[in-house]
């Protein structure tokens, strides 16, 4: 009875082809550029399409919360009136969300 191979029918383990070595890290990068990364990028996009297209009398959200109309709209900066004569300025990254009109009054 064999119960062991000899040592001359053992054959070595065959090489792995390259491609299929390195095919699984493709599809990880694939599906992380698809998932993660591309959607990133639309939103990066949009929200300074957003911002650039800012006008004195929009409503606007902070990335803080903080609610107010655009009063003055510059290069890095934005006033934003929150209140009955309070204005605060604001960095023009920090605004998050338009807000449709008359949102501050029922709030």
């Amino acid at each position: 009875m064999d119960f062991f191979i000899n040592s001359a029918f053992a054959q070595g383990a065959q090489e792995p082809n390259l491609f299929t070595s390195f095919l699984p890290l493709i599809i990880i990068f694939a599906l992380f550029y698809f998932l993660l990364i591309r959607p990133q990028n639309k939103r990066q996009k949009e929200h300074r399409q957003m911002i650039d297209s800012l006008k004195v009398g929009q409503e606007v959200v902070t990335s803080g919360g903080v609610l107010g109309e655009v009063k003055d709209v510059g290069d890095l900066w934005v006033t934003l009136e929150i209140g009955d004569k309070n204005s605060i300025k604001v960095q023009k990254n920090t605004i998050a969300t338009l807000m449709p009109k008359d949102t501050i009054k029922n709030a």
